[in-house]
């Protein structure tokens, strides 16, 4: 905790509502204070916790009635750094301990605690107390005082000064603290410089607590207590005070949602300006999250009415408010972030920027001499536009040759002594990049290298790519922002060619930038449409171009013995996919086909939720995959243990490591505090345990999240029970995902639901538009 004075584990003592017999009546006073909006509620415990294996395992574990622990901590066993976990021992009256787990923030041993949670029996460690809330109680015997003084719960208040206060003070120790210097100068080896030091370390500590309680009092987790204190310093109090709402812009985690209940039991009115305003904001990145870029006016009012549970005209107030503090920009009719509007003002004008430059300064690509491919002519003519247009953009589905096309440009620009540039979305992209053209591919953040000290790209405005040439493949997951950062890095002159399916999921972040592209006229399209002979041997493309053209894939026909590259297991029941599922992960596909069930097969599914999500499949498939009595730790409902393979699911600069990143953890390091995971590639990146929430167990995954990546074995589930994701298009995607064997897990009745639905959900932007106004700028007549 930042700013905090360390005790014993590096935390002050938090707590809810305080009983506090024998302590000092100041302190009575602060903690029975009731806080704006009720009484001090027990503190609620949080989200994630962090140990060993012999602290963490949940498997076994019985619940049972609700009970409460009440004693003296007697040591804590292990508190991560955010303090929003703790494993403690508790020491009931006698000699009776038991160990206790939950968000136990910033407690110390020798403080008397209750606790309120369950009872569980683990089958290996034995009782245990979960805990959901606690309050604080300090100690009223000399005994325990001393404990808790002692313990560094109080900065500069070690084993000797406790004991020297304790010795002379007795049970009124507390309140003689409360006394400050002039009560301390009393004890004998105590002098006034000291006093003095003990006193101001009593006092801000008391602070501290009294400003911890208040928070919580108001339904603050100990966690995002840590971190307004972290933000904040010792202005967080006041901060909540005054503007709750401000939290949700400013504190990672805490949305509208968590602000508005903060608020309201602050007693802040429904239709306060600054309700509204976080209201309209929130709701704008509500709509930015599904793919959005900007809104009309009526459908935020309209959407902010409904989440405020106001008029609309009520919730205008809070549009204009935002419009006015520079929070949302209108802009044609349309309300944006002003990130968002900004970006999409300034593409089109980059884009135009690098269209009226001469291709490659005169250069030319020519054929290698004694090449033996030959293109076919829609393959050639995607070559010979990279003559003649500085933006060309090839696309086309999985067999048609976009590799092939791919690697003769970049033969013949090797040739033609042309500086590269080849990037991909995603790492795996980049890697298979690197593969089919002999040269080194990135990622598009690699490529740009994201700076920490400046909190910016290297490369961008006035520091652009040394390329004459760049090459970026699976466009279809480029948003709106990331184009704006890469092609502000390119230089005019340098010829861009960008590659991608078309007919894929539209990018996770907002935007449509490859079909605003398409549709621009700015750029020299190839549609590539011919599936070349090695490709029709493969079910897998057959089948991934039928579900495109709308029908229905067709089940193999072979002999016995033969094996293929498609498999379709007709089920429809979850519990029977998902058994299904993990037979043929863990051992029929090893048992027939030379794949490793981690490293080369990858679920996807389109959900995370259900029996056949991802969070089910997940935690089966570790117990299947990555079994044994490894060290592991906890991290909220997610366990991580050694060995086992995640995602990267959160852009992370500093780091180098991006959303979609996967790899296998490799070490942790308990004592330390930390843990260490491998991606592809190799790149080895050193994580804080309570940095675990960037990642997620990836043996399954959304077929969003695999955009851009490509797999030697998908297992694909595909159940009605997950109707609201079935469209062509996400099928379509995940069956393109796999390279050498897919298995479709689902119902006939399931897979004609998504064939049927080719309907796109529209998104809000007005990129397609802004790119054709440019280009009529630039050249009168054209359309």
């Amino acid at each position: 905790m930042a700013g905090a004075p360390a005790h014993g584990r590096g935390r002050l003592p938090a707590g809810g509502s305080a009983h506090l017999p024998g302590a000092g009546a100041a302190h009575r006073a602060r903690l029975g204070e009731r806080p704006p909006g009720g009484v001090h509620p027990a503190v609620r415990c949080g989200r994630p916790d962090a140990v060993r294996t012999e602290e963490a395992a949940v498997s076994g574990l019985e619940a049972r009635e609700r009970a409460v622990l009440r004693g003296e901590i007697a040591r804590i066993i292990y508190e991560n750094d955010d303090g929003s976990f703790a494993v403690l021992r508790i020491r009931e009256t006698g000699s009776r301990e038991y160990t206790a787990r939950g968000a136990l923030a910033g407690l110390a041993a020798g403080q008397e605690v209750e606790l309120e949670g369950f009872w569980e029996q683990h089958a290996e460690f034995g009782r245990q107390f979960r805990a959901e809330s606690f309050r604080i109680i300090l100690p009223s015997t000399p005994d325990g005082i001393k404990r808790y003084l002692s313990s560094g719960a109080i900065p500069g208040i070690g084993k000797k000064t406790a004991g020297l206060i304790v010795d002379h003070f007795k049970e009124k120790t507390l309140d003689m603290l409360d006394g400050g210097a002039s009560c301390l100068e009393q004890v004998p080896g105590i002098g006034p410089k000291k006093a003095e030091a003990v006193a101001r370390v009593w006092r801000e500590s008391a602070a501290r607590r009294d400003s911890y309680i208040f928070m919580q009092g108001l339904g603050i987790s100990p966690a995002f207590c840590s971190r307004l204190f972290k933000r904040y310093g010792e202005a967080a109090p006041q901060m909540v005070r005054t503007n709750p709402y401000r939290l949700a812009e400013e504190v990672d985690g805490i949305g509208f949602l968590k602000a508005d209940e903060i608020a309201r039991a602050l007693g802040v009115a429904r239709d306060a300006v600054s309700r509204l305003t976080a209201a309209a904001v929130f709701t704008l990145n509500n709509m930015i999250a599904n793919g959005n870029v900007c809104c009309t006016l009526e459908e935020l009012m309209a959407a902010t009415a409904d989440l405020a549970g106001v008029p609309p005209g009520t919730a205008r107030l809070g549009i204009e408010a935002a419009v006015e503090r520079r929070l949302l920009r209108i802009m044609d009719n349309r309300i944006y972030t002003p990130m968002l509007a900004r970006a999409e003002l300034e593409l089109p004008e980059l884009v135009a920027r690098l269209a009226c430059q001469p291709v490659f300064a005169g250069k030319k690509l020519r054929p290698v001499a004694g090449g033996k491919l030959l293109l076919a002519e829609e393959q050639q003519l995607a070559v010979d536009r990279v003559n003649e247009s500085p933006l060309t953009i090839i696309t086309g589905g999985p067999g048609v040759g976009k590799t092939t096309v791919v690697g003769e440009i970049v033969r013949r620009a090797r040739k033609a002594g042309l500086r590269i540039g080849i990037a991909a979305p995603t790492g795996r992209a980049a890697k298979r990049l690197s593969e089919s053209t002999g040269s080194a591919a990135k990622t598009i953040h690699r490529l740009l290298q994201f700076d920490p000290a400046t909190n910016k790209f290297t490369y961008g405005a006035g520091a652009p790519l040394p390329y004459d040439l760049l090459i970026v493949d699976e466009v279809s997951m480029l948003d709106l922002l990331l184009a704006q950062a890469l092609f502000r890095a390119i230089e005019p002159g340098c010829s861009v060619v960008l590659v991608g399916d078309r007919d894929q999921l539209p990018s996770v972040g907002p935007g449509t930038v490859l079909e605003s592209f398409l549709a621009s006229g700015w750029f020299r399209v190839t549609q590539l449409e011919r599936i070349f002979r090695q490709a029709e041997g493969s079910r897998i493309i057959v089948n991934a171009h039928r579900v495109n053209r709308g029908v229905m894939p067709e089940k193999p026909q072979m002999q016995d013995g033969e094996l293929a590259d498609f498999y379709w297991i007709e089920q429809d029941d979850p519990e029977k996919a998902l058994a299904i599922i993990e037979k043929m992960v863990a051992e029929r596909i090893p048992a027939r086909f030379p794949f490793d069930p981690v490293d080369d097969v990858q679920i996807l599914t389109p959900m995370n939720r259900g029996c056949c999500g991802t969070v089910t499949i997940n935690e089966r498939l570790e117990a299947l995959l990555n079994p044994g009595d490894k060290i592991a730790f906890r991290f909220g409902e997610r366990m991580f243990k050694l060995g086992d393979k995640v995602m990267q699911i959160a852009n992370n600069y500093d780091k180098s490591v991006f959303n979609g990143d996967m790899g296998r953890i490799t070490r942790i390091m308990p004592e330390a505090k930390k843990f260490t995971v491998v991606f592809d590639g190799p790149h080895s990146v050193d994580y804080a345990l309570d940095e675990a929430d960037q990642l997620t167990l990836s043996y399954a995954v959304t077929v969003h999240k695999a955009q851009g990546s490509e797999f030697p074995v998908v297992v694909l589930p595909f159940l009605t029970q997950h109707y609201m994701m079935l469209q062509r298009n996400l099928l379509y995607t995940a069956m393109t995902r796999a390279k050498k064997l897919l298995i479709l897990v689902g119902s006939r009745r399931a897979v004609r639901m998504a064939v049927e639905n080719s309907r796109l959900e529209a998104r809000s932007t007005l990129l397609t538009e802004r790119l054709r106004e440019k280009l009529r700028q630039l050249r009168p007549g054209a359309q």
